[in-house]
C-alpha cells in the first residue's frame, strides 16, 4: 500500500515545526520573510548538521541556517564564475588545435577521434543544439553562407560542458597530450581528462543552485599522491583546488582565493570541515597562482 504524501504547510506552520523540534526563533517574522523566498524543503538539506534524531542542538538558531546557506550561495557564485573561464579556454585549444592539424571540418571525421560510437553520438548533439539554435544571427549565417557546414571553432561554442568534456576525452591521447603539454604545464592528460567531466557535474549543480555544503561528490577529481592526504577527494575543496591547477587567468585565481577568504571571515563560523577544507586551505590554494 502506497503511502500518503505530507499535505503542504503554511509558513507558519513550518516554523512551528522547526521551534517543536529544538530551533532557536526569536522573531517569527524575519523566519517568515526568508521561507516566503526560500523553499523550506531547499533549507532543510542545510540543518542536517545541526541536529540528531530530528532534534536540533542546543542553541542552534533559524538564523544558523540561513547562515550557512547565503555562505553556500555565495560559494557556488564564485566557482562558477572561475568554471565559465576555464570551460572558454578548453573552447579555445580544442578548436585552434584540431583545425590547424587536421583542418576546420575536423570534428565530422572520426579518424580524429578513439572511439567510433562516442563520436556519431558527439554528431548527433551538435546537430540537436544546432538545431534549437536556429535563431541565433552566426547559426543562420552558416547555414544560408556555407550550406550548414561548421567550422570547429564555431560548432564548439554551442556544445554543453558535459559535451566538451566528452569530446576532450575521445580525442587522441596525442592531441590530448599536446594539449596539456602547450597550455597547461604538462598536466597528465588523463587528470585533465577527468577534470573536465568534474567541472562539467560540479557547473551543473551550481547552475542549478544545489547545495554544496556538507555535500559528498559522486563523480571526484582525481588527486596527487602528495596531495591525496591532505584534504578528502569528494569534498567541494578539491574541486576548487584543480580548478586552481587548470585557471589559466592567475589574476581572476588570485581574486578568487582573495574572495574566498573575505567570504570565510564574513561568514565566520561555517564548519569549513564539511566542505573538506584542510587546516591550510589557504596556502594550497594560494601556492596554485
Amino acid at each position: 500500500m502506497e503511502k500518503a504524501v505530507k499535505d503542504p504547510t503554511t509558513y507558519q506552520e513550518q516554523i512551528s515545526i522547526l521551534k517543536s523540534r529544538g530551533m532557536g526563533i526569536p522573531v517569527d517574522s524575519q523566519a517568515e520573510d526568508v521561507l516566503k523566498r526560500v523553499n523550506y524543503y531547499r533549507l532543510s538539506a542545510y540543518m542536517l548538521t545541526l541536529k540528531e534524531n530530528n532534534k536540533f542542538y542546543d542553541g542552534v538558531t533559524f538564523e544558523d541556517v540561513y547562515h550557512i546557506y547565503e555562505f553556500d550561495k555565495r560559494l557556488r557564485n564564485m566557482i562558477i564564475e572561475v568554471l565559465e573561464g576555464i570551460e572558454i579556454a578548453f573552447r579555445t585549444h580544442i578548436a585552434y588545435e584540431l583545425a590547424h592539424k587536421y583542418g576546420p571540418l575536423s570534428y565530422q571525421d572520426s579518424v580524429c577521434f578513439r572511439d567510433l560510437t562516442y563520436h556519431q553520438e558527439m554528431l548527433k548533439c551538435i546537430q540537436q543544439d544546432v538545431d534549437q539554435r536556429q535563431d541565433e544571427l552566426f547559426i543562420r549565417h552558416h547555414i544560408h553562407k556555407y550550406d550548414g557546414n561548421f567550422p570547429i571553432w564555431v560548432v564548439i561554442e554551442v556544445m554543453s560542458f558535459g559535451q566538451l568534456s566528452k569530446m576532450f576525452k575521445n580525442l587522441k591521447s596525442e592531441d590530448q597530450k599536446l594539449i596539456a603539454d602547450k597550455y597547461y604545464n604538462s598536466i597528465p592528460y588523463t587528470f585533465i581528462q577527468n577534470w573536465l567531466y568534474v567541472f562539467s557535474n560540479v557547473r551543473n549543480i551550481c547552475a542549478h543552485y544545489g547545495r554544496l555544503y556538507d555535500r559528498n561528490l559522486k563523480i571526484k577529481p582525481r588527486l596527487y599522491k602528495a596531495f591525496a592526504d591532505k584534504f578528502p577527494d569528494n569534498k567541494i575543496f578539491s574541486v576548487m583546488y584543480v580548478m586552481g591547477k587548470l585557471c589559466l587567468n592567475k589574476v581572476e585565481w588570485r581574486a578568487f582565493v582573495n574572495n574566498l577568504v573575505g567570504l570565510v571571515e564574513q561568514y565566520e563560523g561555517v564548519d569549513l570541515e564539511r566542505l573538506g577544507f584542510p587546516k591550510e586551505w589557504y596556502n594550497e590554494l594560494r601556492l596554485l597562482t
